[in-house]
């Protein structure tokens, strides 16, 4: 058998699957994912041990301390994984869930219902605790999971799988690619037939490969430029504090800020009192010309900079001519991820807000803060950037779509 029918059996299977998680209780799903939790916790020792022929083989390829640091599974973050599944065993099911529902002039009942997607590929990259993340996610909502981690983590995802599929679940409910070989992605990007949707996590060249070459419905976000807006009716105490917080509390995510733009207004109170607070976080600052007028320290931002998603500790800083252009900045050069105002205006705190299409807007409020588990969803799948079907935090209702349920007693179309 080939890879390509090696790939199209193993959706084939996650199809029968999903078939039947579609039909499992949420009772039934709780106790499952319970399962899982003890399981997970009873398997430390094998996950650590195939997690090792990872961390030996990434030394010999020479991935960098920071890579190595996202792979390696201790006791610690083995646990944290067990205490996620179980949490997501707490939140609540949204499959059949009623939306709406009304009654037509002609007696006819409607209702709009929560139902799973139905096979779900996710292909990420370097962290193993995503296979538990993903898969827990998936099963709550009744769906099928194929996952496709990256290479350097194989052992370790099909282990953290094998031990999730506990007795009693319907066969292939988690299934890990069992391969390294990348043209399985490409075999698998193929399938629209079997597959209903994909969720690629990783960076922006990965995800636009996999947006490119797939067939089935991509739900993606390529990167994350961030920005902080700090207003000419800003307190400058908050001010400080949200922007230290959206660029130095953990500059290598999606949702940490990665431009800074001030009111001219304000630029030359604010400006340097700020910038001497980021240089103090060791933050490198790139800044258009009003910037290194008042600011010594910041070197010329070039045009590639106002479009960059540094995910250090570097910051692009422009002076703007009030909220207008201010927008008119973020719609230019943003990824419609997170971007945040700060200001005691409330009137243009609500032009911010209305004009700038991002997934997440902010008043006042960290960017940082764009999360499903923030957001009080308990969890996420991922960030999503599209418009359709979903968007910014994804929870558990995000992996679900919907279906009419008609009700009549005799009712034909006239």
């Amino acid at each position: 058998m080939d890879l390509k029918q090696q790939m199209r059996l193993l959706a084939e299977r996650s199809r029968d699957a999903s078939r039947a998680l579609a039909r499992r209780a949420t009772k039934k799903k709780n106790g499952d994912l319970l399962e899982m939790e003890d399981a997970i916790e009873r398997n430390v020792a094998t996950i650590k041990k195939a997690n090792a022929k990872d961390i030996e083989a990434g030394r010999k390829a020479g991935l960098s301390s920071a890579m190595l640091d996202r792979l390696i599974l201790t006791d610690r973050r083995i646990m944290e994984m067990a205490v996620g599944v179980r949490d997501v065993a707490a939140l609540e099911d949204p499959v059949g869930k009623v939306i709406s529902e009304w009654t037509r002039p002609n007696g006819m009942r409607i209702q709009k219902v929560r139902v799973p997607i139905g096979v779900i590929l996710i292909i990420y990259e370097s962290r193993p605790n995503v296979t538990a993340d993903a898969a827990c996610l998936c099963f709550k909502t009744g769906n099928a999971v194929i996952l496709r981690g990256g290479s350097e983590a194989i052992h370790s995802n099909l282990a953290i799988a094998e031990a999730m599929n506990v007795p009693g679940l319907p066969p292939n409910s988690i299934t890990v690619v069992p391969t390294t070989d990348r043209a399985a992605i490409d075999e698998l990007l193929k399938l629209d037939d079997l597959i209903n949707l994909c969720i690629p996590r990783g960076g922006e060249g990965l995800i636009r490969t996999v947006a490119e070459k797939s067939r089935i419905p991509v739900i993606k976000h390529y990167k994350g430029v961030c920005h902080v807006y700090v207003d000419r009716d800003a307190d400058f105490d908050m001010a400080e504090k949200i922007v230290i917080n959206a660029k130095c509390q953990r500059p290598g995510v999606c949702n940490a800020i990665e431009t800074l733009l001030i009111d001219e207004k304000i630029a030359d109170k604010f400006l340097p009192r700020m910038a001497k607070a980021l240089t103090e976080n060791n933050v490198e600052l790139r800044g258009d010309e009003r910037t290194r007028q008042l600011v010594s320290n910041a070197s010329a931002a070039t045009e590639d900079d106002w479009y960059a998603e540094y995910l250090d500790l570097i910051l692009a800083v422009r002076v703007v001519k009030g909220v207008g252009e201010a927008v008119d900045h973020i719609t230019k050069y943003g990824s419609a991820h997170s971007d945040a105002i700060v200001t005691g205006n409330k009137a243009t705190a609500e032009k911010f807000l209305r004009e700038v299409d991002s997934s997440s807007v902010f008043w006042n409020a960290s960017t940082r803060l764009a999360d499903g588990g923030q957001y009080g969803f308990g969890a996420e799948i991922g960030i999503s950037t599209d418009k359709i079907h979903a968007r910014g935090p994804m929870g558990l209702e995000e992996l679900t779509s919907y279906k009419f349920v008609v009700v009549g007693d005799g009712q034909v179309r006239e």
